[in-house]
């Protein structure tokens, strides 16, 4: 099947995990889930839990909150499939990990140019590689401007790395209520 780049973005309980899925089960490739989160309570423990349980039997998995191009690296040569979820977490968790207050404007660009160039780096790891992408993230530009100068920074952060791997994805899919719309397609018609 041909290699493609897939983003699917959304609201939050939208359906984007599940349809990732389903887009990866279509092709019936040899599958890899690269997993960003991290279980910092019982509430979150649960919900890795519950993904786990979810995911086909036969998928690889690697669980890596920080550092995905080291991640994408491990990949077993003969991985057909890469599903990625989510640019959401990680991008939280790499903020985090930098600095959970932040007040100094210049630190706060350089935090966002440094989340920027890991995900160009990502997307260098894709470009080598052999195998499809599809990318699972959280559409942040549609609700309120936050409250908190980490908040803004996370949103920032997130729609530019968002914006990133959309100009670079060969289909951009937003889920609405669990419903798909295709926002962007390279394929023939």
């Amino acid at each position: 099947m041909t290699r493609e780049l897939i983003l699917v973005t959304g609201g939050a309980r939208s359906g984007k995990s599940a349809y990732a899925q389903e887009l990866a089960l279509k092709r019936n490739e040899r599958t890899l889930f690269l997993a960003t989160a991290q279980p910092g309570d019982a509430e979150m423990a649960e919900r890795i839990a519950r993904h786990r349980r979810l995911r086909p039997q036969g998928w690889l998995t690697i669980e890596e909150h920080l550092d995905l191009v080291a991640a994408y690296a491990r990949i077993p040569s003969d991985v057909e499939m890469v599903i990625v979820d989510c640019l959401t977490l990680w991008v939280s968790n790499v903020l985090l990990a930098k600095d959970s207050h932040i007040e100094d404007v210049n630190r706060a660009g350089r935090i966002q140019e440094e989340i920027l160039h890991q995900a160009e780096k990502l997307l260098a790891a894709y470009d080598k590689g052999k195998a499809s992408l599809i990318v699972v993230t959280n559409e942040v530009g549609m609700g309120l401007v936050p409250d908190t100068p980490i908040g803004r920074v996370f949103r920032d952060a997130l729609g530019r790395v968002n914006q990133l791997f959309a100009s670079k994805a060969d289909l951009v899919y937003l889920m609405v209520a669990g419903l798909p719309m295709e926002v962007k397609s390279r394929r023939p018609f």
